[in-house]
C-alpha cells in the first residue's frame, strides 16, 4: 500500500529536504489515504478537491495549514506520480497573514526565570538566543557548540541548508551548567545536546512545545506563544537594537529576505517623526505662527 509514499520519500530526499518536512509530507499523505481507506495512488482530483473541504470545514484547519496540506498532495501527484494538477481547479486559499507574535524582553527574562527544572531552561534558552527553529534546536550535536567563536552551526536548517548563528555568553555558561549535570560523561562530540532521559534520544517537537507551555503557565504570560515565538523575539529584539535586515536573514537561515521582512512591522520605533524634530529644533511656536518652510 505504501509503495507509492516510500517513492516519495526518495524524491523528497533528492530535493534536500530536512527529516522533519518528510515526516510531515508522509502524516499528510498517510491521513488522506485513511480518510478514504484507499492507497493515494488511486484517489483523484475529486478526492483531493472533497479532503481539503472536509479538513477546513468540518476539522477547522486554519487556511494555512490547509495549504499546507495541499502543496504535500500536489508533491505526491505531480512529482512522485507525475499526473497533472489544475490550480484553478484544487486552488491555493487566500488568507491574511499575521504578524509574528513575540514576547518583550521582559516577558522573556520572566519565562525563563520561571524555569526550574535546567534541561527546559537550557533548552529554551538556547532557542530564543541563537534564534532557532525547534527542529534545528533539537537536532543540534555537542559539536555544533563553537565555544571559541562564540558560535552555534546549525546542520539541520530548512532545506538541509547548513549556518552559523550567535552563541549567547550566558547561555554557554547554561549548556555548562546543564551539560555537567545530564550529559553522559563518555560522550561523543556527534551525540545530540537534547535528550529524552528515558529513552536517551533526541527530544521531540512535542517534548519541546510541552516545555515551553510549562513555562508560560508558570510564569503567568497569557499570550498564545509557542517555542517558535521566541525565535520570533529573537529577531524583532535585534530589528530594535539595529541590526541590520541582512544579517537577520543570515542569522535565521531564511532563503527570502521577504520572509526576513515581516519583522519591520513589528518594530518598536524609537525613531522621532520629522515633524517632532522640526518642534523640536524650531520649537512649537514656529508651526502655530504658520512659519513651516514652503517646499
Amino acid at each position: 500500500m505504501y509503495q507509492k509514499i516510500d517513492k516519495m520519500v526518495k524524491d523528497l530526499e533528492k530535493r534536500g529536504c530536512t527529516q522533519d518536512t518528510i515526516k510531515n509530507k508522509v502524516w499528510i499523505l498517510k491521513n488522506f489515504s485513511k480518510h478514504y481507506n484507499k492507497p493515494p495512488e488511486l484517489l483523484g482530483e475529486q478526492q483531493i478537491v472533497d479532503y481539503l473541504d472536509y479538513c477546513l470545514n468540518q476539522k477547522k484547519l486554519c487556511r494555512g495549514t490547509v495549504n499546507t496540506i495541499n502543496s504535500s498532495l500536489k508533491f505526491f501527484y505531480v512529482v512522485t506520480l507525475e499526473r497533472n494538477w489544475s490550480d484553478l481547479r484544487i486552488p491555493r486559499l487566500r488568507y491574511d497573514k499575521r504578524l509574528p507574535l513575540y514576547l518583550t524582553r521582559e516577558e522573556v527574562k520572566t519565562l525563563l526565570d520561571s524555569i526550574t527544572y535546567l534541561k527546559h531552561k537550557a533548552l529554551l534558552s538556547t532557542i530564543y538566543s541563537a534564534g532557532l527553529r525547534v527542529s534545528e534546536a533539537i537536532n543540534l550535536r555537542v559539536s555544533d557548540i563553537l565555544s571559541k567563536e562564540m558560535k552555534i552551526r546549525v546542520r539541520c536548517g530548512k532545506r538541509n541548508k547548513e549556518r552559523y548563528t550567535l552563541l549567547s555568553k550566558k547561555n554557554l555558561l547554561l549548556l555548562r551548567e546543564y551539560w555537567k549535570e545530564f550529559g553522559n560523561k563518555d560522550y561523543s562530540t556527534d551525540d545530540y545536546l537534547f535528550t529524552s532521559r528515558q529513552t536517551g534520544v533526541a527530544l521531540t517537537n512535542r517534548g519541546v512545545e510541552c516545555a515551553m507551555e510549562k513555562a508560560m503557565k508558570r510564569a503567568g504570560i497569557t499570550k498564545k506563544a509557542t517555542p517558535h515565538t521566541l525565535r520570533n523575539s529573537f529577531a524583532t529584539h535585534l530589528m530594535n537594537d539595529g541590526v541590520d535586515l541582512v544579517t537577520i536573514q543570515t542569522l535565521l537561515g531564511h532563503s527570502n529576505i521577504k520572509s526576513t521582512s515581516r519583522y519591520l512591522h513589528i518594530q518598536d520605533y524609537q525613531i522621532l517623526s520629522p515633524l517632532d524634530r522640526f518642534i523640536e529644533i524650531h520649537g512649537e511656536n514656529y508651526i502655530r505662527d504658520n512659519k513651516l518652510p514652503k517646499q
